[in-house]
């Protein structure tokens, strides 16, 4: 599980590997991740935008930027938390994602929320030992 506070609101991210879902011997692989987002703060909030820095095993960059999330854009009260479970596939058994979340407060002020840095390694990608 990885983690990151911004501005009293954490972002937790859980990666798993679909074997099921991938085929090795054609570079295709596939990630699941399962993001719970907390508003540990005294402000309600609203996802607004998203954007994903997606970088594979090959040096292989993909940008992601959209609205919300999921199709949505929850609202977070102090306390509440919003869980979704979204995907990617690489073309190298291993990289690393990152981003943020573009956050609202009810009183209209935006800012960024950092999603933290995690790894997605498949049973196929090459080990190495220093």
């Amino acid at each position: 599980m990885y983690s990151a506070m911004t501005r009293s609101i954490n972002i937790l991210v859980e990666p798993t590997y679909l074997e099921d879902q991938s085929e090795p011997d054609q570079d295709y692989y596939v990630w699941a991740y399962h993001v719970t987002i907390e508003n540990r703060g005294q402000e309600t909030v609203r996802l607004r935008a998203r954007y994903w820095k997606i970088t594979d095993a090959a040096g292989c960059v993909h940008e992601v930027r959209g609205p919300g999330v999921v199709g949505e854009q929850p609202l977070l009260h102090p306390g509440e938390k919003f869980e979704y479970t979204s995907g990617t596939p690489l073309g190298a058994p291993s990289g690393i994602m990152f981003g943020n979340y573009e956050m609202e407060t009810d009183r209209g002020e935006t800012f960024e929320v950092d999603i933290p840095a995690f790894s997605l390694d498949s049973p196929h990608a090459k080990r190495m030992l220093h």
